[in-house]
């Protein structure tokens, strides 16, 4: 098979979705790797790199989507990147369709097959593909909130960690997922006052022997947010529905109620957002809003802004099925039940039953639509 590795063109999105090492997997393998001209630049690999390890270097996208057999990216394709996509070819990368219809309607026009890293899941219902990216996104949350609450960001003024005499910052964390125990990680360790809130009790008994007393558990209610919301400094939205948009469990009123100069930083917008009066993703370049006086965060490539160690976290997880890919193609899925559930689109049609229900499409099971 020919493995196709273009360039990221996603603000500011300086990851790449092979390393060397893993072109050279491919290539060990019997797979034909070609590589656009500086891809891997952004995460600190050079085309040299790419051709010790067996990889051909391509001069352009539109010449490594017309020659590839599969095109391995980290983020979904963008307006300008629809058409350059065939008929049969295998797109593996974060697709986030929910919230995306446009994308979607894309991909099905022109029947490509779209394997999508957050939501392959084995049978214990984690997500493995997405885990890395959510540990990064998570600590960059603490680390980013804590810069939005700065006065010449619009913020408070108020230093997450206090200071002898002063109360440190107010941390509340929707969701108690991988993003959020990792924003938790960091928020505790700058000596923020952290609270996770999460509709699962379990979840948050598994929270608390982590953390202990160092953090505040409280159940997620409708009442118990916005009571929790409107004397938070910084609110970190982690809310995820694997593969389906996010619902909007942060409410306007919510907002409103918050001090002037409080953030939010909503990691769930790759999905469509958590927080109501987050309507758009923001860019590296262009990072913040606010609304009510609240300072709002809602960057949908976060990791990208540390692509080295984003790169290496994620090729570290998706190599593996990149493999089983190019050795069998999307047969691969029929045999593997978790590299099935990331297979959204095939032949023109939505197999991902969330992504049915959340854009309104006709779902159509993977067996039927092969």
């Amino acid at each position: 098979m020919i493995v196709g590795l273009p360039k990221e063109i996603k603000n500011n999105e300086n990851r790449v979705a092979l390393t060397p090492a893993g072109a050279h997997a491919l290539v060990h393998e019997g797979h034909k790797v070609i590589v656009e001209t500086s891809a891997g630049v952004g995460s600190g690999f050079s085309d040299d790199e790419y051709i010790t390890a067996g990889a051909e270097i391509i001069s352009s996208a539109e010449k490594v989507f017309a020659s590839a057999d599969m095109i391995i990216k980290v983020k979904e394709p963008l307006p300008s990147e629809y058409d350059l996509l065939r008929e049969g070819q295998i797109l593996y990368t974060y697709l986030h369709l929910a919230p995306d219809m446009n994308q979607t309607k894309a991909l099905l026009k022109n029947k490509v097959t779209g394997v999508a890293y957050e939501t392959i899941q084995p049978e214990d219902g984690s997500l493995p593909l997405l885990t890395p990216m959510s540990e990064v996104a998570g600590r960059m949350s603490a680390m980013v909130g804590s810069q939005l609450l700065a006065k010449y960001n619009g913020g408070k003024g108020v230093l997450l960690c206090g200071v002898p005499g002063v109360a440190p910052a107010k941390v509340t964390i929707v969701g108690g997922g991988v993003v959020g125990t990792n924003a938790a990680k960091i928020a505790l360790g700058m000596g923020a006052d952290v609270t996770i809130m999460d509709i699962n009790p379990k979840r948050l008994r598994m929270i608390d022997d982590m953390f202990g007393f160092r953090i505040k558990t409280v159940v997620s209610t409708s009442y118990s947010l916005a009571e929790t919301i409107a004397d938070t400094d910084l609110l970190i939205g982690a809310v995820l529905v694997p593969g389906a948009k996010a619902p909007k469990v942060v409410t306007e009123k919510m907002v409103a109620s918050m001090r002037k100069g409080s953030a939010i930083v909503d990691v769930a917008i790759d999905q469509g957002g958590c927080v109501e009066t987050i309507d758009h993703a923001t860019t590296h370049d262009d990072p913040i809003f606010e609304k009510h006086g609240v300072v709002h965060y809602s960057v949908a490539n976060m990791p990208g802004a540390f692509a080295r160690t984003s790169t290496l976290s994620l090729t570290n997880v998706t190599l593996p099925y990149a493999i089983k890919l190019a050795n069998k193609g999307i047969k691969a899925a029929l045999e593997d039940p978790a590299l099935a559930k990331g297979v959204n689109v095939i032949n023109g049609h939505v197999t991902y039953e969330e992504v049915a229900k959340a854009l309104g499409l006709a779902y159509v099971p993977l067996n039927e639509a092969l």
